[in-house]
């Protein structure tokens, strides 16, 4: 008999069918209209920042502010923003996320109407920042709804929506903007919101699951980290948006904000680090994707925010675009976008998400690599193949990292999770454009210097350009040679100016490549997600 056993034990072995990996759960059409919602949600409010800045000059000179002061349309619409989105996870849980989303997404669409009413500067920055305060929260729900909403085996498919908003928004929103700007008016730009706006609101009452409030949960709320990360992040992202133009730390303004910033930003650290119910559970970084898929995210911010502020400007200051015409040429960002992100969840069920992030990176950074010899003739055309490769690279990053980021993470910590991807990915933006304007103000001025050494009335080719302009101007009216000379020698400086200035734009596009090239070797250090275990992720 002992010797038959082994031979009975394989028979039976052999007959007992191998283990089937556990099917995708069904997702209901309730679920899947919650979920659409929300990222039409995060989408408009994405849109909102991006459709704003395109009809900024326009806006100022309705309203009466100045250019300097006209900045802080935007700006404090971006700090309520910042501030709001590490804050929803919380608030969410406190009201309940059918409540909070709802009432926020209703308070976004009345202050959108507000906003195109407002009659001066001081009625538009307070609209703006009530508005920033309720769009923001959009973005970080829509997140947290897909990832605990939906299983595993969906979630591509909802991260690819997501995408759309977070990708897709900034670069198709100077083309809306510019076009309803020139052919309707600046208040149809938030105007634009009410229908779509409408849409949503309408799937979220039907598809949210009604849950009672935690009203209790404030007297528990971790109120030190949240004054602190306010204040940190508010100051911090004004010094960002205004350092600049205010010559950074020559000014006293900017010098106290950023020691209030790194003041309440180093304590908002230690708190979070130290209570027993944080805000924020900041031990998330230390998961290995996570960690560094916040890495790569932070710098993706820093160039699709940094590509949408650049871009424009370029077309703006050496070509002489209008806002529709600059919003044409960017369209090329934003259109393949919206053929190609519906097809990445494909992607992702037969390749690895990394080499999808991979390539992504790669050709969103070959893009700006593209851009680096510009002359005074790039304009529409030559613009057109590196704006075409950017979309397919922004199309390929943003739901795969999603992905991986967020694999293993538990549904307890959702909300600390969308919470930070989502802010990092604007701090970047932020970080992004402050940086890239002051390269363009530095650069600008050292290739000025460089140029004006070769631009010498001891060079004959000078002294000819010079007796040309001069000659031009008496041609076409100007009596006195003596004044065609000062204008043919003022002409000359602006030549120049612009010709640096050109030289300074390539400059911001090869800081841009490079960025992207720190994001990619960040991408080689994710593991796959299926090896991450959230039981050993600690």
């Amino acid at each position: 008999m002992s010797t038959l056993q082994p031979t009975v034990n394989a028979a039976s072995a052999a007959s007992i069918p191998a283990p089937v990996a556990p099917a995708t759960p069904a997702v209901s059409a309730k679920t899947w209209i919650a979920v659409i919602g929300a990222t039409l949600g995060a989408f408009m409010a994405v849109l909102n920042i991006q459709i704003v800045n395109a009809s900024l000059a326009d806006i100022q000179g309705a309203i009466g502010a100045g250019i300097d002061d006209g900045g802080w349309i935007s700006t404090s619409y971006l700090i309520a923003e910042i501030v709001v989105i590490p804050l929803s996870g919380w608030l969410a849980q406190v009201f309940s996320i059918r409540i909070y989303l709802l009432t926020n997404a209703i308070l976004f669409l009345a202050l959108s109407a507000a906003c195109a009413l407002a009659q001066d500067l001081p009625q538009m920055i307070v609209l703006r920042a009530v508005q920033g305060f309720t769009g923001g929260v959009l973005i970080p729900m829509a997140f947290t709804l897909i990832i605990t909403l939906l299983p595993r085996g969906k979630q591509p498919v909802g991260l690819a929506l997501f995408a759309l908003s977070a990708t897709f928004a900034p670069a198709i929103g100077p083309t809306i903007g510019g076009y309803l700007t020139e052919n309707f008016g600046w208040q149809y730009i938030f105007y634009v919101n009410l229908v779509p706006g409408a849409i949503m609101v309408g799937m979220l009452w039907y598809a949210l699951e009604a849950k009672p409030m935690k009203l209790a949960l404030l007297r528990e709320g971790d109120w030190a980290g949240i004054i602190t990360m306010a204040i940190g992040l508010s100051a911090l992202q004004t010094v960002l948006e205004e350092g600049n133009k205010d010559d950074w730390f020559g000014s006293p303004f900017i010098v106290r904000l950023s020691i209030i910033a790194a003041v309440a930003l180093t304590a908002f650290l230690v708190i979070e680090l130290t209570v027993k119910k944080p805000l924020l559970n900041l031990r998330l970084l230390a998961r290995r994707n996570f960690g560094f898929g916040m890495l790569a995210n932070f710098l993706l911010g820093v160039a699709l925010y940094g590509s949408v502020f650049i871009l424009p400007q370029y077309l703006a200051r050496i070509q002489g675009y209008n806002a529709e015409q600059i919003g044409m040429v960017l369209a090329w960002t934003g259109l393949p976008q919206l053929v190609l992100i519906p097809l990445v969840p494909r992607l992702m069920q037969r390749f690895d998400a990394r080499i999808i992030i991979g390539i992504g990176f790669v050709l969103f950074s070959a893009s700006n690599f593209m851009n680096i010899y510009m002359t005074n003739d790039y304009a529409a055309d030559q613009l057109l193949w590196p704006n075409v490769v950017r979309a397919i690279g922004q199309a390929l990053v943003m739901a795969p990292l999603s992905a991986v980021a967020t694999s293993g993470i538990e549904a307890e910590n959702a909300g600390s999770a969308s919470g930070l991807f989502n802010m990092m990915r604007n701090l970047g933006g932020a970080v992004g454009i402050a940086l890239l304007q002051t390269v363009l103000t530095k650069r600008e001025q050292y290739h000025s210097n460089v140029l004006m050494q070769s631009v010498s009335v001891f060079e004959q080719a000078t002294r000819t350009r010079l007796e040309q302009l001069t000659q031009y101007f008496v041609n076409h009216g100007i009596l006195d040679r003596a004044d065609a000379s000062h204008r043919a020698y003022v002409a000359i400086g602006h030549i120049v100016q612009k010709q640096a200035y050109i030289f300074a734009f390539s400059d911001t596009f090869y800081l841009l490549g490079m960025a992207l090239i720190v994001a990619l070797i960040a991408v080689f250090f994710l593991k796959k997600p299926g090896q991450v275990s959230a039981g050993g992720a600690h």
